[in-house]
């Protein structure tokens, strides 16, 4: 027995020196890595006769504040995993001294036996399994392949551009900088501290010294979703000295689906005021109302349309149009607020929102060259709540029927071009002007900015406001929901930056890549056509 008590007690005096080692290295890592680094071979700017301007060194400083800021997250990422692992060596010590004790009570112990892994464990394992990781998947065509998307310590090369249309870029969500931070960090704690089934060697510093790989020597990586499975990464780490590498494989596996709640939405008594602005076109508002007629007088049922007119030109006809759909279907739930001054979007709404008095009330912020379905109608009620979401759908914007149709006679009608395709139209996800919210919260938030004059740029100041609020907003693309092509002019008026938008958006609404090309082309087309015809009937003459 007290034989047993002393190796106990050697035991013990073993891990408090490893402990005080360990509390060392900490501060030695720390120290180390808050050093600044320097580069030998890195030249100087401002030498060698280049002339440098301002903004080379602000580019030059935001790189350097944000490589000192990943530093500073890796370090307190490792200085917390350094603390568990204090916390952990306690918890052994405890466990050694009551086994002391125990021992020195005379009686037995037992370690606890191993736990077997839970079901998350065993499922979590089977998601990489099931994933394209070890082994490949066999695809039906090309379309199939989830292909992968590189970056690098500070940028991102990716092929699904969305709203920034930059195929590299610097990570702007705060998620997505943090993900590749943490799959960093994960790959070199795993060359750092590999487990015994790695296949690799340990290699040792010009000193004789442990190697060890920083966030310096990350060069590349891949990464892609499966997204029933999880997101695999490819991880490649490199000496400026030495010629090999090593490639870390990370699997961040998906978990099973939880119930984060279920309820009933009754929105049979949810009426919805549509709010329109208008000036002048008032064709396009003969068709807008022809589609309000079918959807919201015929299926739906529960409409309010709110026209915020603008102008004196063109309001009779108007008046016209709203007094023969009334004639025609009993239809009395609509208002007509006419402003006597130059149009603005988001002043006109503004006052559809303020001209409603009877309470609280769902709106639709819309355009007359919108097209929408009842069931677009049943997603904006879904879709928003007062007090906790907006919904901001994505509206699909459609090509000039000129150029899409350009080899039948006549466009066919609009409902006919009312299809999702690459060469009909494009997912308008840099538009914010669509959107369904609760009159009580855009009161709340400040309604529009009445500062922003002419075409554009009111409705992204609104959805700034949203973003930067509490109210969860809800950005999605919806299949019932249309702007139609219309003739774009961009005024002279325009601020540069307005007038930048405005020919953007009319470049992006005429035509698809292949059709444009096709008119660019034109000649060379046509040329080849000529020659075509005129073989041939050489050929049948000979």
């Amino acid at each position: 027995m007290p034989r047993r008590g002393l190796i106990l007690q050697t035991r013990t005096h073993w891990l408090l020196l490893g402990l005080a080692l360990l509390c060392s290295l900490v501060l030695f890592l720390y120290l180390l890595e808050c050093a600044p680094q320097t580069d030998g071979n890195a030249p100087l700017p401002g030498v060698i006769g280049e002339n440098y301007g301002k903004e080379y060194y602000q580019a030059l400083l935001q790189e350097q504040e944000e490589h000192y800021q990943t530093r500073a997250t890796s370090l307190k990422r490792q200085i917390a995993q350094l603390k568990q692992e204090l916390q952990e060596m306690s918890e052994k010590m405890r466990s050694l001294q009551e086994r002391k004790n125990i021992g020195a009570n005379g009686i037995g112990y037992q370690g606890n036996k191993e736990q077997t892994p839970s079901d998350l464990l065993e499922f979590l394992h089977s998601q990489i399994d099931k994933a394209e990781v070890s082994r490949g998947a066999k695809l039906p065509s090309e379309y199939g392949v989830i292909p992968f998307e590189s970056f690098t310590l500070m940028k991102v090369f990716q092929l699904e551009m969305g709203l920034t249309r930059h195929p590299e870029e610097k990570p702007v969500r705060k998620d997505k900088r943090d993900e590749l931070v943490e799959v960093i960090e994960a790959g070199l704690e795993v060359i750092n501290n590999p487990d015994e089934d790695d296949e690799q060697e340990d290699e040792d510093g010009p000193l004789g010294e442990k190697m060890i790989f920083n966030e310096n020597d990350f060069i590349e990586g891949y990464y892609r979703t499966e997204r029933d499975k999880g997101t695999q990464y490819e991880l490649f780490f490199k000496k400026a000295d030495l010629m090999e590498y090593r490639h870390v494989t990370l699997f961040r596996p998906f978990g099973p689906l939880m119930k984060v709640k279920s309820e009933m939405i009754d929105i049979t008594r949810s009426i919805i005021n549509i709010i329109v602005p208008l000036a002048e076109r008032t064709e396009a508002f003969v068709q807008f109302m022809q589609n309000f007629r079918d959807v919201c007088i015929h299926q739906d049922k529960r409409i309010h349309l709110t026209v915020v007119y603008f102008g004196k030109e063109g309001l009779s006809k108007v008046k016209s149009i709203l007094e023969s759909v009334t004639s025609e279907s009993n239809f009395h739930n609509y208002t007509l607020v006419s402003l006597n001054e130059e149009f603005n979007r988001g002043r006109g709404l503004n006052v559809g929102a303020r001209a409603w008095d009877k309470g609280e009330v769902l709106m639709f912020f819309c355009d007359v060259d919108i097209y929408f379905s009842a069931e677009f109608l049943n997603s904006c009620r879904l879709n928003a709540e007062p007090g906790k979401k907006v919904f901001y759908p994505v509206v699909f914007s459609l090509y000039n029927p000129a150029i899409v149709y350009a080899s039948q006679d006549v466009p066919p009608p609009v409902e006919q071009q009312l299809v999702h395709k690459k060469d009909s139209g494009f997912w308008r996800d840099f538009g914010f002007g669509m959107t369904c919210q609760y009159r009580s919260d855009f009161l709340t938030i400040g309604g529009f900015d009445m500062e922003v004059k002419g075409w554009g740029g009111e409705d992204v100041h609104l959805y700034r406001k949203y973003l930067h609020g509490d109210l969860i907003v809800i950005r999605t693309p919806v299949p019932g929901l249309f702007h139609l092509w219309h003739e774009k002019r961009c005024a002279d008026e325009l601020t540069p930056e307005q007038y930048r938008m405005c020919i953007q958006s009319k470049a992006m609404n005429e035509a698809s890549h292949s059709h444009l090309g096709m008119l660019v082309f034109r000649e060379e087309i046509e040329m080849h056509l000529h020659k075509q015809a005129y073989r041939t009937n050489s050929e049948a003459v000979g």
